[in-house]
């Protein structure tokens, strides 16, 4: 696996992150802006990047796993507000099913996610998770077309686990380099420079394991892949939320106001730990691989 990003997947994240700079909510206030909203929907349909798994004439995606989570990390590190994720999936399933499956409108947006403890918790994404026909399709692919498919699930929701850590200690760094406490900015202090260098570590690992998920996605066996990927979204799950909290604790009383960024890249992660399952259920995936789950006890002995 090359790690490198082509010139071409420079060129598409360099684009995301200038048009996201532009129109992507700067302030908890900014998510209220309906205008702004539009206009960045917009913006993201006229880039393409929810057809990106689109079938070019091969029947293969006009784009590999690898772009679409270069794609799916700005957004997140962004807090973009605009769907991505449900219409991705949407494009992926099409592509694999012969005729073409059509699958309702609500899954042309991310709707609302199946478990009822995840909806309004992202103000990124109101509407919550994956549309329950969108799921409902992927369950009648065929064994290896749908662990792909979940692959992919994982990898892009493990991206955007990414760039809201990214996003979290960039604001949380910002701040501890600006407040000034005794006469000194609290970056100073080295309890909270311990603090953002754990989460910019957390970060970075959980960076490569996402990576290495979404090249897995098209490069390995549907098996080995579905197994990268949970493996990945198990990492980044715990990474994740530990980042994000501390972002809020960087930011002292602040923290914990509505005003402040930091709780609403919390919320994001929340939403994004639960898509496809967190911890445990990806753990339950990488076990099952290994043969440890069922049939295979000695392995745990």
């Amino acid at each position: 696996m090359d790690v490198r990003y082509s010139s071409e997947q420079v060129a598409l994240r360099d684009a995301a992150v200038q048009l996201l700079s532009r129109l992507a909510p700067k302030t908890v206030a900014d998510l209220d802006d309906a205008e702004r909203a539009a206009k960045l929907d917009a913006a993201v349909a006229a880039a393409g990047w929810r057809e990106l798994r689109v079938a070019n004439d091969d029947g293969a995606p006009w784009a590999s796993a690898v772009e679409c989570a270069i794609v799916a990390e700005e957004l997140g590190r962004h807090l973009a507000d605009t769907p991505f994720l449900g219409p991705t999936l949407e494009a992926d399933l099409r592509r694999m099913t012969d005729p073409p499956h059509e699958v309702s409108g609500e899954s042309r947006a991310i709707a609302r996610d199946s478990s009822d403890s995840s909806a309004g918790v992202d103000l990124t994404r109101p509407a919550g998770g994956i549309a329950p026909s969108l799921l409902a399709a992927a369950n009648s692919l065929a064994a290896d077309d749908r662990a792909r498919w979940t692959a992919l699930g994982l990898a892009l929701t493990c991206a955007d686990l990414v760039g809201v850590m990214r996003g979290a200690v960039d604001l949380a760094t910002e701040y501890a380099s600006a407040r000034e406490q005794y006469g000194v900015a609290v970056g100073s202090f080295q309890a909270v420079q311990h603090l953002l260098a754990d989460a910019f570590v957390a970060m970075e690992g959980s960076r490569s394991v996402a990576l290495h998920a979404a090249w897995a996605v098209d490069a390995l066996p549907p098996d080995d892949a579905l197994a990268a990927a949970a493996l990945a979204k198990a990492y980044c799950s715990r990474a994740a939320r530990s980042v994000c909290e501390t972002a809020i604790q960087v930011h002292g009383g602040i923290g914990n106001t509505w005003d402040c960024l930091a709780h609403v890249y919390l919320r994001r992660a929340l939403l994004s730990i639960d898509l496809f399952g967190g911890v445990g259920p990806s753990l339950a995936r990488v076990l099952a691989h290994q043969g440890i789950m069922q049939g295979g006890t000695d392995g745990l002995r």
